[in-house]
């Protein structure tokens, strides 16, 4: 068994023989470290008799136990990472496992900066042709990954007939369904209606 995997489980055991603040703080506890040992099984910390290794191409290096196939992933300049552990016989392939996980990390910092949330503000008494401008735009924001708010602005006796602006929102919500799902319906915060669109997984076909 790898190192880290050694401290994640005594640390496991040592959690056990100090009582949590409750059962579910414990299980919560357990959950992650055993996430640790799955998320960084490589080289060393594999724990595995036989595995099916994979070259960095994507190649079958054919099935080796754990000292031979550490002996390639050295040789190679790389490391054993297990990436099928389901698998009969598991599969470990052979990659840059910290270039890799920098990679990743600026992926997932990258979706983040370009996901913004765009507002788009109507009047209740907006005409049509307004209402399709809006939607066009909303449409351009949700294609590329953005979250769009629709706040519906009241003024005055406006406030005492907020279905009509209920309505529009509805209206637009029906126009985009194609791309759009509700993340946040439509809710009062104060003189303002205010709902929520984020891009679908799967778009529907309106044809």
């Amino acid at each position: 068994m790898g190192l880290l995997a050694q401290l994640a489980r005594a640390l496991a055991r040592h959690a056990r023989g100090h009582r949590f603040e409750s059962y579910v703080a414990h299980v919560r506890f357990e959950k992650f470290w055993r996430f640790i040992i799955k998320e960084h099984q490589i080289n060393e910390d594999i724990s595995l008799d036989e595995m099916l290794v994979i070259s960095e191409k994507g190649e079958q290096l054919g099935v080796m136990d754990l000292a031979s196939a550490l002996s390639v992933a050295r040789e190679s300049t790389l490391d054993l990472v297990l990436v099928a552990p389901e698998g009969k016989p598991p599969v470990c392939k052979l990659e840059n496992y910290g270039k890799k996980r920098f990679h990743t990390k600026k992926q997932k910092q990258t979706r983040t900066k370009q996901m913004q949330l765009k507002e788009l503000r109507l009047k209740p008494k907006i005409d049509k042709h307004d209402v399709d401008i809006k939607v066009r735009k909303a449409r351009e924001f949700l294609e590329v990954g953005h979250k769009v708010q629709f706040t519906m602005m009241f003024r005055g006796r406006e406030l005492a007939h907020t279905e009509l602006g209920l309505k529009v929102l509805e209206k637009i919500e029906e126009d985009l369904v194609d791309i759009g799902k509700v993340e946040s319906p439509p809710a009062r915060e104060g003189n303002r209606l205010v709902m929520i669109l984020a891009k679908s997984k799967k778009k529907i076909d309106r044809g």
